[in-house]
């Protein structure tokens, strides 16, 4: 049974017994302490917790996953994998044990011609929690499951919670008998490995609410939950390996091609030798997760989810060489693993242009990173081996991986070819110390310290704000909470007084709450007898509204009646931006090609920058383009409308919804222009193009590899921009007596005379050290046998002083061991130059041990080849004694 199909049944068993079809949310997580979405009951953590009531009683959906933890350990065994579906029902406050059981047993186990999945009932094994008998009973009696095939674990197996205080409780999984060939019959008990019994599908019954979150294992019950929920996850790609009759989920029908094709491509065969296996097992994996995430709209970098694709990309290409295969392959793999997935996500194949845009972009500068960075590490290694300690830092590796792209594995495998050990648990420590950071910078990026639980006590007492931001710019309003670590000796939230800071939640208001790229409304908060400047807006839950102010005047307090404003500039601008964001956006798709997809954006008043799907830099010509059919739809004062519809209609009407945001049942459509330019948008917008103002693109630059970034500025600091444009242009023309119309020409043409300069002048220096060389070489000096020529002509920088220095060594004798050492100071800094003739290295000297013994003194260093090393200082007083420890160095050589 095909992987789409076993994903079809799925949905359409739960869909018939009164779920709600949910689709796949995107692999970007909105949560910031994730940076993908690792587990199919991702999405619906606010309907399962109680942070927000479910727009549904049942759900069923596949969730698309990526988890990374265990990368190092893909290919090895036959279930880690870096993506993976996940299918999953969910009841909120519905059915419960009973009807999980139930749904899952007729899956499982009914006829493939009803609609089933077809499993033997008698290869079909359960745990249950330790004291979960009515699982355990309902188990037995829905699934007639003999007692023996019913077996209890502990915590560790069989109960279920987040890690934090919150609701959790009792699981069951559900195991297939794989057969006697896999291990030792006794159920999951015994198999503690998991390879005869593979566990398949777990069942939540959350049912508890848990306190003191220790651990797995240690925590407290306090009670039952009001409601009691399901939340349940087959593995899809681990049913798709059982049914197809494969023996992992590398070779089921979504992953196996891939494999199969580099397999060809390296000629080698799969399933001859373990190391190749692994290998093509990798690539096949990688592979199919970067093609997934770069559909969801990640592209390579060096952080967060950037960083991960990047390194599951390279990781790919990587074993590819390791294979053999030099040329570049994912062209050749790419589009097998498109194909492979398409029919679960036919998206694929529209999106394929820039899906494959970006990833052949990666892989190229990865090919050129493996050149230097191949040279970098053989660098690092001859230094160790010449230290005498055979080893490379964790620092080293580290700065390999994270500056140069090098995975680490690529880094132990050419040490161990080399003969060098690695640090790795000094390696490991950095990354984990990286990891933290950037978990701790995500964590306080909109919370402060501020704890999410007050947010949703007031959430639970008042319902959600009253948001009148599309509406108006003023409203009476009541402070329902100040949120804050001060609070009065009765518990009450302590009032606040002028300049202090604090967090608001009003019943109702008018600011709109940082989102969709755009920033926070600036505003005000005036009472009886006092006033705030509102800082910033965010919205710590769904439907509830907090904002940040500063007291300037008297005392805020908790009921206090007030008048909330937005500033009235402040949301003009705000909205020429965002309005502006959509007509540039609609621009680079005219003038580039729909492929020319906006991947994020950020606007704030006046300003906007828009993060775009392309190759390479634009044209001066492709810049001027999108400028003007920006500029024209402005001109032609398009009608901006904004209208709701639900998910699927906004796709039919064309609407185009951004990668990474998560969208509900209803969503809110933003057209400029009708079709012209038609987005799922919750911003703020003009009435009317026109309204956008003067709109002038001021950059364009590259964020990664496939992505660029274009920026703007609108409205009156548009105007601003062009008149600062203006006036130096004007200033350029006064400053040349030359009219504005001709400054370019004027400028080009001095260019041009300084040009012709500095080629003048690199003529003269040639000149001059074409007579400085013959007068160094006739200087030579017999040190032990060998002539040296030691020297410190002025002003001359590292590349000419090394052809000065090759220069004299050309003019001495060949049959006699020559070593020529230079030193030259320029601009305060110490350059430094040995060169050997091959009769000099044979008699045992090194460039590279003459240099180290003439930079010490001048406060440098430097390395090289045995016949030529260079380097550099930072004191040019010690030049005299550089070259005289460099003098000595071939003195002490010679004499051995």
């Amino acid at each position: 049974m095909q992987t789409a199909e076993i994903r079809r049944r799925f949905l359409e068993h739960f869909a018939a017994r009164g779920h709600t079809v949910v689709p796949s949310a995107s692999l970007v997580s909105p949560d910031p302490s994730l940076l993908f979405t690792v587990a199919g009951m991702v999405p619906f953590i606010p309907y399962l917790t109680g942070r927000e009531p479910a727009p549904y009683p049942r759900a069923v959906s596949v969730q698309k996953c990526v988890r990374t933890l265990d990368i190092e350990e893909v290919g090895k065994t036959t279930r880690h994998g870096t993506f993976f579906q996940m299918n999953g029902n969910f009841s909120f406050g519905d059915y419960f044990k009973e009807g999980a059981i139930r749904h899952a047993w007729e899956l499982v186990t009914g006829s493939v011609d009803a609609g089933g999945l077809g499993f033997d009932p008698d290869r079909i094994w359960v745990t249950v929690y330790l004291d979960d008998d009515e699982a355990a009973e309902a188990w037995h009696r829905i699934a007639g499951l003999p007692v023996e095939r019913i077996q209890r674990l502990g915590k560790k197996d069989n109960y279920w919670h987040t890690g934090q205080p919150g609701p959790g409780g009792p699981c069951s999984e559900i195991y297939v008998d794989r057969g006697p060939e896999f291990g030792p019959d006794g159920g999951p008990l015994v198999d503690t490995a998991g390879d005869r019994f593979l566990e398949i599908w777990n069942l939540v019954f959350m049912q508890y609410e848990l306190a003191d979150v220790r651990s797995k294992e240690e925590f407290r019950v306090v009670g039952e939950l009001p409601e009691k929920n399901i939340d349940t996850g087959l593995g899809l790609e681990r049913v798709a390996y059982l049914l197809q009759g494969v023996d992992n989920l590398y070779e089921i029908d979504e992953v196996a091609p891939v494999l199969r094709r580099a397999a060809e491509l390296a000629g080698v065969t799969y399933g001859r030798d373990h190391e190749t296996d692994v290998r093509l097992r990798v690539v096949a994996d990688h592979v199919r997760s970067g093609l997934m995430l770069v559909g969801d709209g990640v592209t390579p970098g060096n952080e967060g989810r950037g960083y991960i694709l990047r390194r599951l990309l390279r990781r790919a290409v990587r074993s590819m060489r390791l294979l053999g295969v030099e040329e570049a392959t994912l062209p050749e793999l790419l589009p097998v693993s498109k194909d492979a997935m398409r029919a679960s996500y036919p998206e694929l194949e529209t999106d394929f242009a820039r899906i494959s845009a970006v990833a052949y972009a990666e892989e190229e500068a990865f090919r050129r990173t493996l050149t230097s960075g191949t040279a970098l590490f053989d660098t690092a290694v001859r230094v160790a081996k010449a230290a005498g300690t055979p080893a490379l830092s964790g620092e080293q590796a580290f700065s390999l991986h994270d500056t140069y792209g090098f995975p680490i594995d690529v880094t132990l495998e050419m040490a161990a070819e080399q003969g060098v050990t690695v640090d790795e648990a000094g390696f490991r420590a950095l990354m984990q110390q990286q990891r933290d950071r950037a978990r701790a910078d995500a964590r306080a990026k909109k919370t402060g310290s501020v704890d999410v639980l007050a947010y949703r006590r007031l959430l639970a007492d008042h319902g959600p704000t009253d948001w009148r931001a599309y509406e108006t710019l003023r409203t009476d309003s009541r402070v329902l909470g100040l949120v804050s670590e001060l609070a009065a000796d009765d518990g009450a939230p302590a009032p606040v007084g002028p300049g202090e800071v604090t967090r608001v939640v009003l019943d109702r208001t008018p600011f709109y709450a940082e989102s969709g790229g755009q920033v926070a409304d600036a505003g005000s908060l005036a009472w009886d007898g006092g006033r705030a400047e509102v800082l910033d807006v965010q919205r710590p839950l769904r439907g509830l509204v907090a904002h940040q102010v500063r007291v300037l005047e008297g005392e805020l307090t908790e009921g206090a009646e007030l008048v909330a404003e937005v500033d009235r500039e402040w949301r003009l601008s705000a909205c020429q931006a965002h309005s502006g964001t959509h007509v540039v956006h609609a621009a680079l798709r005219q003038v580039l090609g729909p492929q020319a997809l906006q991947s994020g954006s950020y606007n704030r008043p006046g300003y906007l920058r828009l993060d775009f799907a392309w190759q390479g830099a634009l044209t001066p010509q492709q810049r001027h383009d999108v400028e003007d059919v920006a500029n024209a739809a402005v001109r032609a004062d398009h009608r901006v409308r904004a209208s709701y519809m639900t998910l699927p209609e906004a796709q039919a009407a064309g609407a185009l919804a951004l990668f990474g945001e998560t969208y509900g049942e209803q969503v809110r459509v933003v057209e400029i222009g009708g079709p012209w330019s038609r987005e799922l948008c919750g911003g703020t917008h003009v009435a009317g193009s026109a309204q956008i103002g003067t709109l002038a693109l001021t950059g364009e630059s590259s964020v990664g590899s496939g992505s660029r970034r274009v920026e703007a500025v609108v409205g009156l600091e548009g105007f601003r921009y062009l008149a600062r444009e203006r006036d130096l242009v004007r200033q350029l023309g006064e400053l040349l007596r030359t009219p504005a119309d001709d400054v370019l020409e004027r400028v080009s043409g001095m260019l041009a005379r300084l040009r012709d300069v500095d080629k003048e002048l690199a003529e003269l220096r040639a000149q001059q050290a074409v007579a400085a060389a013959g007068q160094l070489a006739a200087g030579a000096r017999d040190v032990g046998g060998v002539a040296l020529v030691t020297g410190a002509p002025g002003g001359l920088g590292g590349g000419d002083l090394r052809t000065l220095a090759l220069d004299v060594r050309g003019r001495l004798p060949e049959e006699r061991p020559a070593v020529v050492l230079l030193a030259s100071e320029s601009g305060g800094k110490v350059a430094l130059v040995a060169a050997l003739n091959p009769v000099a290295q044979q008699r045992g000297l090194s460039a590279s041990d003459v240099l180290r013994a003439a930079a010490a003194p001048v406060g440098g260093r430097g390395g090289g080849r045995p016949d030529v090393a260079q380097g550099g200082g930072t004191d040019p007083a010690g030049i005299p004694a550089a070259l005289a420890a460099g003098e000595q160095a071939v003195a002490t050589a010679a004499g051995r």
